[in-house]
């Protein structure tokens, strides 16, 4: 049952909404002040406040004040019988859902409570959401290799400085891109990723930059490219070293101006974007080749992370794969399977090429074919074409 809180210094109006709000099926506190009301909402719950504006000692405001800063997430809908436009103006600056004049009208009360709680029960599926997100690009590892990069990632999050992260397919530089970002102050503005490897060199300036309308045959409209689009977050450009040469000059640009130029235009465009760049090349040698630009390498690397292959952090796979058997089994609604410490030995000395990437489908494998209890000989048997 829904929970309602009501704030008002009238006992007539706390006890009518109560009688009111009772019949709709919600459940109804009432307090008589402010402090009152605060302290209700430090013990227990609630999905909709309904909030008197005029009352002795603390008034309405102040208390929406204390809310929005202790229990943000509570929608407070303000009522008044001395209203006017400049209070309910300052009510939802200040963070209220919505403001209700006396005497009340009983069915805009009832709609107002049923949006907020709607409001309500979005922000908590969000949270939700968000935190499955962030589950699945958690980093799992507590190795001394896998901790050095971790904390040195930690320690650039908060700047502006340009990343470029170095490590061989499948060892999680998307991850930690994806880390830098969360822990920024860019947090809540976007995270655009590109695979340079995967668009064709011919399109690789459209996507990054954009296009006109007309710039080529099949561009039938304006199209804002991977800059514009993470303005104010985080682009990661990801396989960098795959880049074309054209592209690459035009990055740099971008990098040194923080201004780009859509194709077929003119008009420079200002960019707010930070990069975080990743490679599994060795860009030395590519730079060697005439593959790639050294100017460049060289504003993208003003922080440089390598991420330790899975075989340089062997202690971190009891942790990894205690991690994916619980994500895959769930996943699956399967019971939760044990790995036997021979089980654990055997994952620990196969050389795996594909890294994290790899060692995951191993131990779906591992989960759908094997018994409840996965031992040694199952690894054997499972794991052992990949090698």
């Amino acid at each position: 049952m829904s929970r309602i809180l009501v704030i008002d210094d009238e006992r007539s109006i706390r006890n009518t909404l109560k009688e009111i709000l009772q019949y709709e099926k919600y459940d109804v506190d009432l307090a008589e002040d402010g402090a009152h009301g605060l302290e209700l909402l430090s013990k227990s719950e609630y999905d909709v406040v309904l909030c008197d504006i005029k009352m002795p000692g603390m008034d309405g405001i102040e208390v929406l004040e204390n809310i929005q800063a202790s229990f943000p997430d509570t929608p407070v809908v303000m009522i008044s019988g001395h209203g006017n436009i400049d209070t309910a103006v300052e009510s939802i600056k200040k963070g209220a859902f919505d403001y209700i004049e006396k005497p009340l009208d009983l069915n805009r009360l009832l709609i107002t409570i049923r949006n907020a709680m709607d409001k309500s029960n979005l922000l908590t599926e969000t949270k939700v959401l968000k935190k499955k997100v962030n589950q699945k690009y958690e980093i799992i590892g507590n190795s001394p290799a896998m901790t050095r990069i971790l904390d040195m990632a930690d320690r650039v999050a908060s700047t502006e400085a340009r990343v470029l992260i170095t490590g061989a397919n499948g060892t999680g530089k998307e991850l930690l891109a994806r880390r830098l970002h969360e822990r920024s102050h860019r947090a809540s503005g976007p995270f655009v990723e590109v695979n340079c490897a995967a668009i064709p060199s011919e399109l690789i300036e459209s996507e990054l930059f954009g296009h006109e309308k007309g710039a080529f045959t099949s561009a039938l409209k304006q199209h804002k490219g991977k800059f514009e689009q993470a303005d104010g977050g985080t682009l990661f450009l990801d396989e960098i070293g795959d880049m074309s040469l054209s592209a690459q000059a035009k990055v740099l640009r971008a990098l040194q101006e923080n201004i780009i130029t859509r194709v077929g235009g003119d008009k420079p465009i200002k960019v707010d974007v930070r990069v975080v760049a990743a490679t599994n090349k060795n860009l030395s040698e590519e730079i060697h080749k005439g593959n790639f630009r050294e100017d460049l390498y060289h504003r993208l690397s003003v922080i440089l992370i390598p991420v330790p292959s899975l075989n340089e952090r062997v202690e971190d796979i009891p942790e990894l794969a205690d991690y994916f058997i619980h994500q895959i089994c769930s996943d699956y609604g399967m019971p939760i399977k044990i790995l036997t410490p021979d089980a654990i030995e055997k994952l620990q000395q196969y050389k795996w090429t594909g890294n994290i990437r790899e060692f995951r489908n191993v131990i779906e494998r591992l989960i759908i074919l094997g018994d409840k209890t996965i031992t040694g000989a199952d690894v054997e048997t499972y794991a052992a074409p990949l090698q």
